[in-house]
């Protein structure tokens, strides 16, 4: 188990990020609409994520490990860059924070407007397909993130747990405070979870590619910092930009680092 703890840690991390958003979109379509119907849809969901889970399981671990190391890093390093570099430009000021404070306020306003439609066995169509629609966009980030992980390092088991315990945590703490997590340091996580993804996504993608790392796997405790460097080397310089150009046109440049969390993603 000692050997499998980054792999559960990073899955923990990443998924927990997931499950906050989920939980939002969840708790804004329970509290203003009906529960029912909302439980409906994230059964509907959870039922569609886990066929998907059936069929993309095992087909993914038949691969040769060559060739899932190469597929795998490389949809993780692109999906990893991708969270990497929302979270440069919102840590520099180009982009708002994320606050999901905000989004559930919004959420909120929106299934407040919409008119409630019956449609069979559903008494809410808006609160149903609020919830499906937001568990399996992000359960879909949860299952690509588990089976990627546990099938490259050839122990789902440990991807599973991770995923599980970051559902378990977010879930039992929204229900306690029915509100969504605001003052997790969500952009922080992001910044975080997009090193760790481009870090891993490089380490397989070029171990699948032939390249030999020094240390092997030990190779990951230069590589997670120096993609961490460069991720807040960039930040910082953009955020020196944006500072000047907001200077050179006479206003005041947005605020993108938190007191209480330090660099944001």
């Amino acid at each position: 188990m000692t050997a499998a703890l980054p792999l559960v840690l990073t899955v923990f991390v990443a998924c927990a990020v997931e499950a906050i958003e989920a939980l939002t979109i969840v708790l804004a379509a329970g509290l203003t609409r009906e529960w029912r119907s909302t439980f409906q849809g994230m059964a509907a969901a959870l039922i569609v994520l886990a066929a998907i889970v059936a069929v993309l399981g095992p087909t993914i671990t038949l691969l040769p490990l060559t060739a899932l190391r190469l597929v795998v890093g490389a949809l993780l390093a692109i999906f990893g860059l991708q969270w990497l570099r929302k979270a440069i430009l919102r840590a520099a000021g180009y982009k708002a924070l994320h606050d999901e404070a905000s989004a559930y306020l919004r959420e909120v306003a929106a299934a407040k407007a919409a008119p409630e439609v019956r449609r069979r066995w559903v008494n809410d169509w808006y609160a149903f397909t609020l919830s499906f629609k937001g568990v399996l966009l992000e359960g879909l980030e949860v299952v690509f993130i588990v089976i990627t992980f546990g099938a490259n390092q050839h122990n789902i088991g440990a991807a599973v747990i991770g995923a599980a315990a970051a559902v378990v945590v977010v879930t039992v703490t929204g229900i306690v405070v029915r509100a969504p997590l605001s003052r997790v340091p969500e952009n922080a996580l992001k910044f975080a979870v997009g090193i760790m993804l481009t870090s891993f996504g490089t380490f397989w993608g070029a171990e699948g590619a032939g390249v030999t790392w020094p240390g092997n796997d030990a190779a990951l405790l230069m590589l997670v910092p120096a993609v961490a460097l460069v991720s807040l080397g960039y930040a910082a310089w953009l955020r020196r930009a944006h500072r000047l150009s907001a200077v050179a046109a006479g206003s005041q440049p947005r605020t993108a680092w938190s007191e209480t969390e330090g660099v944001t993603g």
